[in-house]
């Protein structure tokens, strides 16, 4: 059905005469005409009756008018959820406790007028799939992985440079050190089931077992942050890697200890995606507060060459 007849119907019912509604919709009365008639061809009743007053209802034509009336309210509904600034920024960040999810809270104490919805989505192919077809609006990642860069369409920015800290129990022979050198890492079983083949942290974690001579091990299943951390507070032997701006808790008797990697410190490098065509006024609003913060390749820090490239 076409929506000009219907909203022609009603702006005709409205002003009871077709000249006037010619008027208002900046047609003429013929075209007024001619919409009306096509309208009653595609129904197959009679819509209005001449009087000497003008136009008015038939009966079927009363029995359409509020269902018309909700077409074109339902039209300009459907015209508003896609209407830029009208709907929520969707951002992608990664997991609920990681560094995206602090920065987007950041940007909701400073703008707590712009409406958000936060998804996480896991692998960066689904993220830039999602970013692409407008499913989201953004996403905090790092950059594609060697061999494997964005597509001309998808803009990326660093925005944090996040520490990585050493996690230990406390019996862990590192436990009661206030920091740690990448080189006294050497030798010491660091565990991280959640390294995920075929991932952008996958690859970000390869580089730095090359480049330090570190022990990484990624065996054994993934059950979430509170067995990593039940696993680390219990085995003296283990360690694990937490983002200096990841936040977790866990029960004080773990005695866990946190502890700052120097000597160079590797860094996590965070990028926020956009699609270059992207107009939503929030997603600009959000890439300025960014900006304002961010601090990057800090003297002392590593991350790889691929990495820190956008």
């Amino acid at each position: 059905m076409d929506l000009d007849t219907v909203r022609t119907f009603v702006a005709a019912t409205d002003a009871g005469r077709f000249q006037e509604a010619a008027a208002e919709l900046a047609i003429t009365q013929q075209a007024v005409s001619k919409r009306i008639a096509a309208l009653e061809r595609d129904l197959g009743v009679r819509l209005f009756t001449r009087t000497p007053r003008g136009a008015e209802l038939t009966i079927d034509g009363q029995a359409f008018l509020p269902h018309a009336r909700e077409l074109l309210r339902a039209a300009d509904r459907a015209v508003a959820s896609v209407r830029a600034g009208s709907r929520p920024l969707r951002v992608d960040v990664l997991s609920s406790r990681g560094a995206g999810s602090g920065l987007m809270r950041g940007f909701h104490r400073t703008h707590p007028e712009i409406e958000l919805d936060v998804v996480m989505l896991l692998d960066i192919e689904r993220a830039v799939a999602a970013i692409r077809s407008g499913a989201i609006d953004a996403s905090f990642r790092a950059v594609a992985m060697p061999g494997r860069p964005l597509p001309e369409d998808i803009e990326s920015v660093r925005v944090l440079d996040e520490p990585l800290q050493l996690l230990t129990g406390p019996a862990h022979a590192l436990a009661g050190a206030r920091s740690v050198t990448v080189a006294q890492l050497a030798g010491h079983r660091i565990w991280m089931p959640g390294i995920v083949p075929g991932t952008e942290w996958a690859a970000y974690y390869a580089d730095l077992v090359a480049e330090f001579g570190l022990t990484i091990e990624a065996t054994g299943p993934n059950f979430g942050s509170d067995a990593l951390l039940d696993t680390v507070a219990d085995t003296p032997a283990l360690a694990t890697f937490m983002g200096g701006h990841t936040r977790l808790v866990w029960p004080a008797g773990h005695g866990l200890r946190r502890i700052p990697v120097t000597d160079p410190t590797p860094v996590y490098p965070h990028s926020l995606l956009w699609h270059r065509d992207n107009a939503h006024p929030a997603l600009a609003t959000l890439r300025t507060h960014l900006a304002a913060a961010v601090d990057l390749d800090a003297a002392g820090t590593w991350a790889p060459g691929w990495a820190t490239r956008r």
